[in-house]
């Protein structure tokens, strides 16, 4: 069997799940011989997904200092954290650029990092514009990063309140959520999959149209347990 007739077969079995859940949805594969995505969602702000490359930069920056920041920011996605991390690296467009760089350690260098606090409340980090391809792309590039081992240690221990999706299957994972600038509401997470094929980067999201964190919630878990399914099938092409 060539890859071209199960992607054909996935790609209809994605049109009815996406058919019956309350949102725009997608998938991006990130394994060793290519990346691709399914569904209509494939772009959008990165919310606190965004928090695991800032982590690396400020690890590799300044460790004692950063070490117990990280780990809230990545276990309970806490901002006041993230934001302390932020700071820690220089000034808004100094930190965006050290950021942007552990990006572009994975091949990603159309990535471009936020430096400016575009919307009251919300960070600036986390309205960076990222692809689904292009993160699975870093989540599978990942464990290859110096300094990586440690956050992904924390991905794979997120707080009970934050466990949904792709870490409720194992996975070390980090979502990411917030409102639309014109409705809706975005629920994203990616993690690295372990496959018989080696470690996969997988990247989901939902863009629900009514309701808000908790129904995108319950989308991407709907979304995990798909692609979590399928995953021994696909690694054997």
């Amino acid at each position: 069997m060539t890859f071209r007739p199960l992607e054909q077969a996935l790609e209809a079995s994605f049109e009815q799940l996406s058919a019956s859940v309350p949102a725009d949805v997608g998938v991006a594969i990130a394994r060793p011989d290519r990346t691709y995505s399914l569904g209509r969602w494939s772009c959008g702000v990165a919310w606190s997904t965004i928090k695991v490359p800032l982590a690396i930069a400020a690890l590799r920056t300044d460790w004692p200092r950063a070490k117990d920041r990280a780990a809230k920011a990545i276990t309970e996605s806490d901002n006041p954290a993230a934001e302390q991390l932020w700071a820690g690296l220089g000034d808004p467009a100094d930190a965006a650029r050290r950021v942007q760089a552990v990006i572009a350690e994975t091949g990603d260098t159309e990535t471009a990092v936020e430096p400016r606090r575009l919307r009251r409340g919300y960070t600036a980090f986390g309205q960076t514009q990222w692809t689904l391809q292009r993160q699975a792309r870093f989540a599978a590039e990942l464990p290859l990063l110096p300094g990586a081992a440690g956050v992904i240690d924390l991905m794979g221990n997120l707080t009970a309140e934050h466990r949904w999706g792709l870490a409720t299957k194992g996975v070390a994972a980090k979502g990411g959520w917030g409102p639309g600038a014109e409705g809706g509401y975005l629920v994203r997470q990616f993690g690295i999959v372990g496959t018989p094929s080696g470690q996969w980067g997988v990247a989901l999201a939902a863009d629900v149209r009514e309701g808000g964190y908790e129904t995108g919630v319950e989308v991407v878990d709907a979304l995990a347990e798909w692609l979590v399914s399928r995953l021994p099938g696909l690694a054997r092409y």
